[in-house]
């Protein structure tokens, strides 16, 4: 289940960089468009903090699996 969750995080946090650059390509508010790419930095950055092994080489991600069984 928690990889579907993170595999959606990416698919918007790509959408939300498209959306971004195009908004900032018609001319819209630059503000916006910033914010979109913080958040979808912000997103990208959650995934790889789920999904990067620690120190013992284990990704959060098998441990909460592991947990929840």
């Amino acid at each position: 289940m928690l990889d579907v969750v993170l595999s959606l995080l990416v698919l918007a946090a790509i959408a939300l960089l498209i959306g971004a650059f195009v908004l900032w390509r018609r001319g819209g508010t630059t503000k916006q468009a910033g914010l979109m790419v913080m958040l979808a930095v912000v997103m990208i950055v959650n995934v790889l903090i789920w999904t990067l092994p620690d120190a013992d080489g284990v990704p959060p991600v098998e441990r909460a699996e592991e947990l929840s069984e």
